[in-house]
Order: C-alpha cells, then sequence, then structure tokens
C-alpha cells in the first residue's frame, strides 16, 4: 500500500489538474444510509423512478462490491459548476422560462466523466497494482452524497444537497471504484452544519420536504419538470411558476451558497441569458428538429421536446397573458397530447374570448380521452 498521505495528495494533485476543485478517498465498504434510503423508496419517494428502487440497483447501493468485484477504494470528486446568481431582471420576466443553473452550459456527463476516467488511470499507475475500475457521474448505483460527506467534501444539508463549507453546494460529484487499495484522506472529515437555519425548507414553492434531509420527489420541481414523464399534476402547477427545467430555489436561498459560492474556472459551464431563461413564446414554437439542434450538447434534452413543452405551456398558464394564447393555440394541435393536455391548462388560466374559443374549437377535434378532460376543465376556469 501506498505510504499513509502520499497516495491522497497524489490523486488530490492529479484531480486539480483535471479540473475538479474536491476531492477525497474512501474505503469501498458497505454503505452507511442504506437504512434512510431503502426507507425513502418504501415511503414512495422515488415516484416513477423506478430504475432506483431496482433489486439489483438497490444492492448495488447497499455495497460497492457488486458493482465491481474486488473494489477496494472510492476517489470521489466534487466540481464547481456556479456561474453567477440568475440576473433579477431575468428571474423576474413572467416570459421567460427559469433554467436551472448546472443545465446553462454544455452536459457536464460529458465534461467529467472523460476527466473521471483519466483519474482513474492514473491512480491506477500510481498504486502499482493490477487494478479495474468503474467511472460514474451520477448515472451508477452509487450513493455519492454520502460517499462524498465521508471522503470529507461536505456534509449534507436539509436540503439534502452536499454543502461545502467554503464552497456551498454548486458541485457536481463523480465517483471512480477501484480494485486497487489506498491510503484513505488523512485529514478529518468536513465539518459544517445547517445550525438553526431552515430556510431551504420554507422557501420550497411546492413543500417538497416533509422533514429535514428527505425530500419527497413527486412534489420537487426538478423531479417535475425532468423525470416525470406523464401530466404534472393539476394542484403543483400553479406552484411550478415560469421553472421550466430543474429547480435551484433550496440552493439560491442557503447562507452556504450566498456566502461563499464562486464562479467556476470551468468554461464549459458558462451561459449567457437566452440559455439561462429563454423566451416561453420561442420555445413554444419548436418542433422536433429545432429542439435537438438547439439543445444537442444540454442537459435539457433529457427531458426531450414534448417535456419540455408541457413545462414551458405550465408556465405560460402562470404567466397568465393574454399574449400567449396565438402560440398556445396553435400548439393545442401539437402531435403530442401531453402538450395539448398542459396547453389546455394554460389556456383555461388566461382570461377572456380568445382562449376560450381556442379551447372550444380543439374540443370539436380532440380524440384523447386525458386530452379532452383538460380542455372540459379548461372551460370551468382557471384552476
Amino acid at each position: 500500500m501506498p505510504e499513509k498521505g502520499h497516495a491522497f495528495a497524489e490523486i488530490q494533485k492529479a484531480a486539480t489538474s483535471l479540473g475538479f476543485e474536491l476531492a477525497g478517498i474512501v474505503e469501498a465498504g458497505a454503505s452507511t444510509t442504506f437504512e434512510q434510503y431503502q426507507d425513502w423508496l418504501t415511503r414512495g419517494y422515488a415516484g416513477e423512478m423506478g430504475y432506483l428502487a431496482r433489486p439489483d440497483a438497490v444492492a448495488k447501493r447497499q455495497n460497492p462490491d457488486r458493482i465491481l468485484p474486488g473494489a477496494r477504494t472510492i476517489l470521489v470528486v466534487g466540481q464547481n459548476y456556479h456561474t453567477r446568481p440568475l440576473p433579477e431582471a431575468l428571474r423576474d420576466d413572467p416570459s421567460r422560462g427559469i433554467v436551472a443553473s448546472y443545465a446553462w452550459g454544455s452536459d457536464y456527463h460529458d465534461v467529467m466523466l472523460p476527466r473521471l476516467r483519466q483519474l482513474a488511470a492514473i491512480a491506477a499507475e500510481s498504486s502499482g497494482q493490477p487494478a479495474a475500475y468503474r467511472a460514474y457521474v451520477d448515472t451508477g448505483p452509487l450513493l455519492e452524497r454520502e460517499l462524498a460527506a465521508r471522503a470529507g467534501l461536505g456534509f449534507i444539508g436539509r436540503n439534502t444537497n452536499l454543502i461545502h463549507p467554503r464552497r456551498g453546494s454548486w458541485l457536481f460529484l463523480g465517483a471512480v471504484l477501484l480494485t486497487a487499495e489506498f491510503a484513505t484522506d488523512p485529514s478529518p472529515a468536513s465539518r459544517g452544519t445547517c445550525g438553526r437555519c431552515t430556510r431551504c425548507l420554507e422557501a420550497c414553492p411546492t413543500a417538497a420536504f416533509p422533514r429535514a434531509r428527505v425530500l419527497d420527489a413527486r412534489r420537487c420541481i426538478s423531479y417535475l419538470t425532468i423525470e416525470l414523464k406523464g401530466p404534472i399534476p393539476r394542484e403543483l402547477r400553479p406552484a411550478m411558476g415560469n421553472r421550466i427545467f430543474g429547480c435551484d430555489i433550496c440552493q439560491e436561498v442557503c447562507p452556504w451558497n450566498r456566502r461563499f459560492a464562486q464562479p467556476t474556472a470551468e468554461p464549459a459551464y458558462r451561459a449567457g441569458s437566452d440559455t439561462m431563461a429563454p423566451r416561453l413564446l420561442d420555445l413554444m414554437a419548436l418542433d422536433e428538429t429545432s429542439f435537438r439542434q438547439g439543445f444537442r450538447d444540454s442537459p435539457i434534452q433529457r427531458a426531450k421536446r414534448r417535456g419540455l413543452l408541457r413545462n414551458v405551456a405550465v408556465a405560460l398558464g402562470n404567466w397568465a397573458d393574454p399574449v400567449a394564447v396565438p402560440a398556445l393555440s396553435r400548439a393545442l394541435h401539437d402531435p403530442e397530447p401531453l402538450v395539448r393536455g398542459h396547453v389546455a391548462w394554460a389556456l383555461g388560466q388566461i382570461e377572456g374570448q380568445p382562449a376560450r374559443q381556442a379551447v372550444v374549437k380543439r374540443m370539436e377535434l380532440e380524440g384523447d380521452p386525458w386530452v379532452r378532460q383538460e380542455l372540459e376543465l379548461a372551460l370551468a376556469g382557471p384552476a
């Protein structure tokens, strides 16, 4: 085994050279928070994310040896993606759709994964042992935040995010499992707490935290706009405002971020106003080709066109400005029922005869039962 402290210093230096601000090493032992994870699944808080509850995936989260037989070490890294706060002029403009800041630039998987593999190769070589590895950026069956906390990269806040006491929580996490054995980080675990602060819990517009450090994904705007593939529950739509992809509210109000967040040095994560908060009416006009071209390097691809336009329709309904009626009326003929149904809801939030007439006209043509129901409810008036 490499001399205690030497291996960590070498890995940390390599991680820094690859653009990772934080790095740590932990033993690849059994999870220390597995029972909490099981309880979270049992309560249904994962929503429709069935991949999190698959028996094979659950077993792998309990013990990394089931992911990579013979795993001895896990390297954990953090990369800052914060660019700047969303400008007030954009944040307060209801005609724009707010995108979570992690999606302002290039897809972080494409940025981080090749570098993680480089780090794995460096670590394997420095170990002086034949070594196999697996590298993941939130796509593997790992409890990354637990590993990061154990590795000294931060503590778990009340909003369930990993928070570093000198950097905040705007962090992407990556992990490398290695069959080589290293000395773990000789420094103590990162210290910090939320103290008595509950700003994140109080600020969540959909009440997605049943208690501190527990997230009910079914109510989280990030889940609703990205992971949920079907209709957004009607009772949650008004609380979403104009957030169309992900949500940063619980991080925006966090004192650790307000005090310590610094701009990222990674140019791939920087963006302009059209990426941070694009115009809703422009998005509503996207066809499949323009969607793919416009978001080909963006995490927004994950929502697919139908998911993004569903979210945009909800934001337009919350804006409730008659100027959106022509665009929404055209979208009532979208080939996707998921889009048409949410467009119907949006028109129902807008006062005036043009919005109502558009709904009545579509009723004569609509054959999808769920969309017809949304049209009927739209005629009843704002929810």
